[in-house]
């Protein structure tokens, strides 16, 4: 079933299950039908619920392709090697267990990190691929050619821990199919009937599986929309639903064109668009809808006007009585939400981020205002406590509980207590070293605020920290997004005059939430709204390098913006009533405006269906017809990079005991004078006086200054401390 969108496959597909138990052409138990997700799966079983009764009961065999795996699995595990009461592993046990491999084979983590092998393996498993299977490319993907052997290793450990990870689930039944083939003729003879739903989001591996369990009885129906695979991303093949007759010949292609959700107008732009897609089997959408308004297409100057004129046409519609529910604004990437947040919380539009966090309560946007926190506010000991060891730099739980317990002793800030603790023996060398080089930094960026704006201090922390390093080594796919999201903070900084007005402008908006009642509009990726539907739909940011994507295009040339094309045609078809698309003349993108032109997807769309507006306040003699792309997010950062402990400039003591740098302003308590953030050592050890102490023993005090003392110890010698650590010797 070739099914076009809005034009109701699941209720087909749900109908034909409901349809085979009815006539009893099968037993319930005898049917294999295949979701996505836990949603859809549970969604079908209601439906077919509906038709049949508890009947539905006794379907064992309808669920996700995972579910299905694993319970097949559970019944022939020893044949991959396993026992029947294997562990399913998740992400965080996985990249455990490659570091762990990754630290044994002595390879450089950092350089080859266990994220990235583990998307690697990740992918060879959507493929079907075992280690053996690896082409030389594949093996040189990681660590100069070992991608093949740390792949075998990871398997062979996985088999001694009784475990797998959910790649293994269909990669193992695929193994039995092919080695053993009374196993698979077993399943052949049960399943008299397979049903597949998005068939299109297939990948090699459940391609294959399936393919195998249908080529007996060739009973096998799968719903799909070619023009909506978006996730090629995820492994997903859209050539599996193209070759569907090819791979069984005979089959009869049943298309589902009528759309019950969309306007005449709506479809015919999105039909028109999505022509343009070489590799598409055909179908043309219609509806007996009314015909409804043309698809607008608005010019704006730029990016904040393009949030201000969608937040007016939103609050014209509600003053029309349209509900928020009823509203959705799709974006191409989560970076561009920041924005429209930032307008809606000004004239209080009340809205959910769907498929994510709102801007500001991303983690990498968390971290990195947590830097910018301790640089404005040396005594802000949580924004510390989240970024002292973010990246990781070998500062562990016990480094941490060290600086807690000393900070409550001395009533000193968590950072402050730190700067202690590295001016002692309290802590091995490497932590002391690292604290100290750390400590630092925030005195460079501190005296550095004082100099440059902050979006350009934001840009230098981020570079200087590590942080950018961590996020471009992580080969995942979240990790792109990231390093867009933090170059989009920038951004928004670029507005401020001082790092405190904007801390404080976040600190307004992350306090603005409200409570779950009550209408709101949706923002969300248009890769999450598949599957949704709105009565109005804001499709922002149609210009070229960002929809299409020019990573997308770089990274997979055609095929990629075929796929960029589905987006927009998946995206379009979100839309009940109206639909409106917005492109801006320019752009601040790394912090650096841009000229930029309209998505090549515009100009695809029948002039026919469409109404062209201009709304640029800003002087259209400026748009040009050339899309500039910029350097990198970070590339502008402070050169005069701070040294390490052993370079670090006359002062720097001084300027980190006493609030880093003894400006009051930046003290915890206004008028609180920077010196009184110095410990105050204790009167009751001398020079002469016997103490002890928990790591070193027993010792006498043999030198004195402020709160540090030099004992001379019975066992461990002569060391370092701080007077909190130790108590008098009875």
């Amino acid at each position: 079933m070739l099914a076009g969108a809005g034009t109701g496959k699941t209720a087909a597909l749900t109908a034909r299950l409901a349809h085979l138990i009815a006539t009893r052409r099968a037993w319930p138990s005898e049917i294999l039908c295949v979701t996505f997700t836990n949603k859809a799966a549970r969604e079908m079983r209601e439906r077919v619920g509906g038709h049949i009764g508890d009947a539905v009961e006794g379907m064992p065999w309808l669920g996700t392709f995972h579910s299905i795996g694993a319970r097949m699995l559970r019944r022939h595990a020893e044949l991959v090697g396993l026992q029947s009461n294997y562990t399913i592993i998740d992400t965080d046990d996985q990249l455990r267990l490659l570091k762990q491999m990754i630290q044994q084979e002595e390879l450089d983590e950092k350089r080859w990190p266990a994220r990235q092998l583990a998307g690697l393996i990740d992918r060879w498993k959507n493929r079907g691929l075992n280690p053996g299977d690896l082409d030389a490319a594949e093996n040189e993907a990681y660590a100069n050619g070992q991608g093949a052997k740390f792949y075998k290793l990871y398997q062979e450990r996985l088999k001694t821990l009784n475990a797998c990870d959910f790649g293994d689930l269909l990669l193992h039944m695929l193994n039995i199919f092919r080695q053993h083939r009374d196993v698979l003729e077993q399943y052949q003879r049960r399943y008299k009937y397979i049903l597949v739903d998005e068939y299109q989001d297939t990948n090699q591996v459940q391609y294959l599986w399936l393919r195998l369990l249908a080529q007996d009885r060739k009973n096998i129906c799968v719903v799909g929309d070619d023009d909506q695979s978006i996730y090629s991303w995820r492994g997903a093949e859209v050539a599996n639903i193209l070759k569907f007759e090819k791979d069984f010949p005979g089959a009869a292609v049943i298309k589902l064109e009528q759309n019950y959700r969309s306007t005449p107008q709506i479809l015919a732009a999105a039909s028109g668009l999505i022509d343009a897609n070489s590799e598409r089997l055909g179908k043309t959408l219609w509806t007996e809808l009314p015909a409804g308004e043309k698809v607008r297409v608005i010019g704006v100057w730029d990016g904040p006007e393009e949030a201000r004129r969608v937040g007016e046409e939103i609050e014209r519609l509600e003053s029309e009585g349209a509900s928020l529910d009823e509203v959705a604004i799709l974006v191409r990437a989560q970076y561009q939400t920041r924005e429209f947040e930032d307008r809606f919380i000004q004239i209080g539009l009340n809205y959910r981020i769907v498929g994510g966090f709102r801007f500001y309560e991303r983690a990498e946007i968390r971290d990195a205002l947590a830097y910018l926190r301790v640089i404005e506010q040396p005594a802000d000991d949580l924004a510390f406590e989240r970024i002292y060891n973010q990246p990781k730099r070998g500062l562990g739980a016990k480094t941490l509980e060290a600086m807690r317990r000393h900070a409550r002793r001395t009533q000193l800030p968590l950072a402050a207590a730190s700067l202690d603790l590295a001016d002692s023996d309290e802590l091995p060398a490497r932590a002391r070293n690292t604290l100290t080089g750390l400590l630092a930094q925030f005195v460079h960026w501190r005296q550095q605020s004082e100099k440059v704006t902050p979006s350009e201090l934001l840009r230098m922390v981020i570079a200087e920290s590590g942080y950018e390093d961590m996020l471009q080594k992580d080969r995942s796919a979240e990790s792109a997004g990231r390093l867009e999201n933090l170059s989009e903070l920038a951004r928004a900084m670029e507005e401020y005059e001082s790092l405190t007005d904007f801390l404080e402008h976040v600190s307004l908006v992350m306090d603005n939430d409200r409570a779950d009642d009550g209408e709101k509009l949706t923002i969300m990726t248009m890769h999450a709204a598949k599957g949704l539907e709105f009565d109005h739909v804001f499709l922002p940011g149609w210009e070229e390098g960002v929809f299409p994507s020019q990573r997308a295009l770089d990274e997979g040339g055609l095929a990629s913006l075929e796929e960029e094309r589905r987006l927009a045609y998946v995206a379009i078809t979100r839309a009940k009533r109206r639909c409106t698309i917005f492109h801006a003349a320019n752009r601040r993108i790394y912090g650096q405006w841009t000229s930029s032109i309209p998505s090549r997807f515009i100009d695809e769309l029948p002039e026919e269906t469409i109404e062209r507006e201009t709304t640029m306040t800003g002087g259209a003699s400026l748009w040009r017809a050339n899309w500039t792309e910029t350097e990198d997010p970070f590339a502008h950062v402070a050169r005069d990079a701070p040294g390490r402990a052993d370079k670090r400039g006359p002062g720097w003591q001084r300027a980190l005991s006493t609030g880093y740098d003894a400006t009051p302003k930046r003290l915890a308590e206004p008028g609180r004078s920077a010196a009184s953030f110095a410990a105050k050592p204790r009167t009751d050890i001398a020079i002469g006086a016997r103490v002890f102490h928990d790591k070193f023993g027993y010792g006498t005090v043999v030198d004195q200054e402020g709160n540090k003392l030099v004992i001379e110890f019975e066992k461990a010698g002569e060391k370092r401390v701080l007077d909190s650590f130790v108590k008098l010797a009875d």
